[in-house]
């Protein structure tokens, strides 16, 4: 409902632009009218247009007043106390100050004196002079500047308020509003002197009105390259440049011309922080590793299951790449060989709580590696559960190509049973569709029945949530995000909506008739389990979406909603139209920025934070927060009532507020989200980062390291 009333907003405003300006024209063309039926005709239509114009404008007003009742009021401070005064004004003028001027001139033309020898249709100088009035026409075009700075605010939203920001383009406003008065001013004492008015000839008016346009381009000209010189991201930026968000007091870093953040540090007297260095390894080299894997990253071309060719990126040359099984509390060694991949490449064991060294994007806490190079992973897998790998370095080619695969850490007291396990990444590549892997039809096997299945589904897509669907037996939901369910209940004609990057384990007893697990409620796409391998795909049914919030039972957490937390983080995503790396686009915005100019939101090790994360956007946002998996606590002020519901890929609807917390217990710099590649790319890059960080690398097109 919230995108579907931002969306109306916006043509509302659009709409009320065009005919507005079309008003505003009119009006100023009153003057130019030769004869007395038409300059009749023409103020009649006015009068139409003054209240025609104030529809649309008290539905503008009526969305502000609706999400008053419906929303938190991030969601419409701006558009009842911005957008809506904007546009309600203008209208009041309208009807105050040019209605009454309409009329008076009407009531002119209706009593005008036509002498006997004169041109019956001829306008006598006193009509002309009322036509001239800025009364009359200011008011018409003062609204269209109204709603185009509205949109302005819609396109550009100031949310968190910034005054400064908002106080330009209502100045602005003001400016050429009074401006058009002093204009028509001079106009209208112009036409006062004259004995007789002449129309100007169109030649005249058209070549002024050339000069005022080519004066106007010019400066938006000006304007443009300076904002558009300004957007490009410099060669190397600083992990720890940037505003840094407190969350109850804002500070600049200091700032040298590499972005240097290690003076302020060590000049800190509001922090017991110790300095600790990121290239420090956090596990020695001597130890001997339990498990032990290689991944090469290769371009080649895959053929999936229908026979369609597919350039891929690969890792060990297959898509998805190879599934790593560990058991909980190994300790893993991974070594990534870059064989052809330009663009370089790293690893993010996504959901796995691990030191940010072993675990986050170049530039971050390490560089990329590049072709013919290798890099050594080590980190101690500490939690089970099912988790994804893939390639954070230029995301958004490298994981949509392949580089990505199944990471399984085994519990370690797992009772060994005969479970069958089938891993379900879903993918769409490029020419080749939506696809289980390398699967892009329906996958068929035999279980025997009395089989327990596992099937763990990961969604892998750029900003897609994907829909799956169980149809022929009863199942439960054993984990979400690698986290366990406690108590999960039976479930029938329930579906699973993952967001990018999401995971979740479904478990069921296989009966003696086909299951059928449905990829985007799609019979042509899915897993087709069979005792024998006869049988039809089912039809899908009609079904309801899980809810987190009240699946399984409650059980003890290290913490709960009632807890005093530490810090308090508020999160705004939201878009706005803006410029970045010399391309317009619609950016999307943490807390009104977008990056590089995105806060540092800075906490202490040991503590308890919480976030409410908002959705003001018109679409889904994923949002992550790298090495901590956050404790769900409620969403649009309902509480938790199921299971602890542990997350590490929210998904935030429009019109969404998440309040979740998490323990600060990984000592490091975060990037997020780094696994929605488009996110990144269009703006939204943020940095969790802990006080006492030192050895900090630099973000450059060469994603080398810079100290």
């Amino acid at each position: 409902m919230y995108a579907l009333l931002v969306e109306i907003e916006l043509a509302l405003l659009l709409f009320l632009f065009l005919i507005s300006w079309i008003a505003g024209v009119k009006a100023s063309r009153l003057l130019y009218i030769g004869n007395r039926e038409s300059m009749v005709l023409k103020t009649r239509r006015l009068l139409f247009w003054s209240w025609f114009l104030a529809i649309p404008a008290a539905a503008i007003g009526g969305i502000a007043y609706w999400m008053q009742l419906s929303f938190d009021p991030l969601f419409w401070q701006d558009r009842l106390y911005i957008h809506t005064p904007l546009v309600a004004l203008p209208i009041l003028v309208i009807w105050v100050v040019a209605v009454p001027n309409l009329w008076i001139l009407r009531k002119m033309l209706k009593n005008m004196t036509l002498e006997t020898n004169d041109d019956p249709a001829a306008l006598e100088l006193p009509v002309y002079q009322g036509a001239a009035r800025p009364g009359l026409i200011v008011p018409f075009q003062m609204l269209p500047l109204g709603v185009l700075t509205a949109l302005y605010f819609a396109l550009v939203p100031p949310i968190p308020f910034q005054w400064m920001q908002i106080a330009i383009p209502l100045a602005l406003f003001v400016l050429v509003t009074v401006a058009l008065w002093w204009r028509h001013s001079l106009r209208s004492k112009q036409v006062g002197k004259s004995e007789v008015y002449l129309i100007p000839a169109l030649w005249k008016r058209a070549l002024t009105m050339t000069g005022v346009l080519a004066v106007i381009a010019t400066a938006i000209s000006f304007l443009m390259m300076y904002a558009i010189n300004k957007s490009y991201f410099p060669a190397e930026l600083s992990t720890a440049s940037g505003v840094a968000d407190y969350s109850n007091q804002t500070s600049y870093a200091n700032r040298s011309t590499n972005g240097n953040f290690t003076n302020r540090m060590n000049g800190m007297t509001d922090s017991n922080a110790k300095l600790v260095s990121l290239v420090d390894p956090s596990i020695p080299r001597t130890e001997a590793p339990d498990r032990q894997f290689t991944l090469t990253a290769q371009k080649q071309y895959v053929a999936l299951s229908s026979g369609k060719q597919i350039e891929a990126w690969t890792f060990n040359g297959q898509i998805p790449g190879p599934e790593m099984r560990v058991k909980e509390g190994e300790l893993v060694e991974v070594t990534l060989v870059n064989q052809d991949i330009e663009q370089g490449l790293t690893l993010h064991w996504h959901g796995l709580a691990l030191p940010n060294t072993q675990n986050s994007v170049s530039s971050a806490t390490y560089n990329a590696v590049m072709p013919s190079e290798t890099y050594t992973y080590r980190f101690r897998a500490e939690q089970a559960g099912t988790f994804w790998y893939y390639s954070p370095q230029d995301s958004q080619e490298a994981t949509n190509k392949g580089l990505f695969g199944t990471l399984i850490v085994e519990a370690q007291q797992t009772i060994q049973t005969q479970e069958k396990n089938i891993n379900v990444l879903t993918h769409t590549w490029k020419g080749g569709g939506i696809a289980i892997g390398e699967s892009d039809t329906v996958e068929r096997m035999n279980v025997e029945p009395g089989t327990p299945v596992r099937m763990r589904l990961i969604n892998t897509d750029d900003w897609l949530t994907q829909t799956y669907t169980l149809v022929g037996t009863h199942f439960e939901v054993a984990a979400l995000d690698g986290a366990a369910i406690n108590k999960p209940g039976v479930l029938a004609n329930t579906h699973l909506e993952l967001t990018s990057g999401g995971r979740s384990d479904i478990t069921f007893i296989m009966p003696e008739h086909p299951v059928f697990l449905s990829v985007g409620n799609s019979r042509n796409l899915g897993v087709f389990m069979t005792p024998d391998g006869r049988g039809d795909i089912p039809d899908i049914p009609a079904t309801t979406a899980l809810d987190p919030l009240q699946y399984g039972s409650p059980t003890a957490a290290p913490f709960g909603a009632d807890v005093k937390f530490t810090k308090d983080l508020t999160l705004i995503l939201d878009q706005k139209l803006g410029l970045l790396n010399g391309s317009f686009d619609l950016l999307n915005t943490l807390n009104g920025e977008a990056s590089p100019q995105t806060s540092r939101l800075l906490v202490q090790e040991g503590e308890l934070i919480k976030a409410t994360i908002v959705n003001r956007g018109n679409f889904a946002q994923p949002m992550p927060l790298h090495g901590h998996p956050v404790l769900v606590l409620s969403r649009n002020g309902k509480p938790s009532k199921g299971s602890p519901w542990w997350s590490d890929s929210l998904n935030l609807k429009p019109g969404d507020t998440y309040e979740v917390g998490f323990i600060a217990n990984q000592s490091d710099i975060w990037m997020s989200p780094s696994q929605h590649p488009t996110q990144g790319t269009h703006g939204l890059n943020a940095r969790l980062m802990y006080e006492g960080i030192t050895k900090m690398f630099s973000m450059a097109s060469s994603n080398q390291q810079s100290e």
